[in-house]
């Protein structure tokens, strides 16, 4: 199903099984809490980890994250989807701590992508080229502002909308769209002449490891 900015709406949960599960767990139903949790739990470490570049951290702030969202399960709005709500948190803990890393090293940790295997999705292109050519992207993203970087992981790995993405980041849909305008732009300039006019880098998005 395609969103309205083009982009592929995510699948992990049916809308109409997703509300009648959360109603469950509003209950009190451990079940239906732990069926929400395997339904998000990959998609919101994918992004967590590529906005703080650290496993331990991100394993941190993903339980924090549900631990938040399930405390405050009853205040949940249904007219929402839960992984838009999910995001919202996870955003919000991801600034608070990238902003204490900063305050205790005085810069951002923007380190380069590893290129180690446990970096490397299994649906990935396995062709040299591919590899190359993902490497430089994620090194190209890592570059940007946080809230750009968070624009074009929210877009092109998590396939939320412009909408749902200002939601998330708590801006104007004209500034999220800017961001992703800005990132675009910014990767081009990058990536030149890696990829030159051939636009498949943004596929790669897409593919590459979360």
């Amino acid at each position: 199903m395609m969103g309205e900015d083009g982009a592929m709406k995510p699948n992990a949960m049916e809308r109409a099984r997703e509300v009648e599960v959360i109603g469950r767990a509003q209950r009190g139903d451990a079940g239906s809490t732990h069926a929400l949790i395997d339904a998000h739990k990959d998609r919101l470490h994918a992004f967590v980890w590529r906005m703080v570049r650290n496993h331990h951290d991100a394993e941190e702030l993903c339980q924090d994250t549900f631990l938040k969202a399930f405390a405050a399960l009853d205040s949940f709005n249904r007219r929402f989807r839960f992984s838009t709500w999910l995001f919202t948190i996870a955003y919000r803990l991801c600034l608070n701590q990238l902003r204490r890393k900063r305050s205790l090293t005085g810069e951002m940790d923007f380190s380069l992508i590893s290129t180690g295997e446990s970096d490397v999705s299994e649906h990935a292109a396995q062709s040299e080229e591919a590899a190359r050519l993902k490497r430089l992207i994620w090194q190209a993203v890592d570059e940007l502002s946080v809230s750009q970087r968070a624009t074009v992981l929210l877009f092109y790995r998590q396939e939320q909308s412009c909408a749902e993405i200002a939601q998330v980041l708590q801006l104007p849909v004209s500034t999220v769209k800017s961001h992703l305008h800005r990132a675009r732009a910014r990767l081009r300039e990058v990536l030149e002449p890696a990829v030159a006019d051939n636009l498949d880098g943004f596929r790669i998005l897409s593919d590459a490891a979360g």
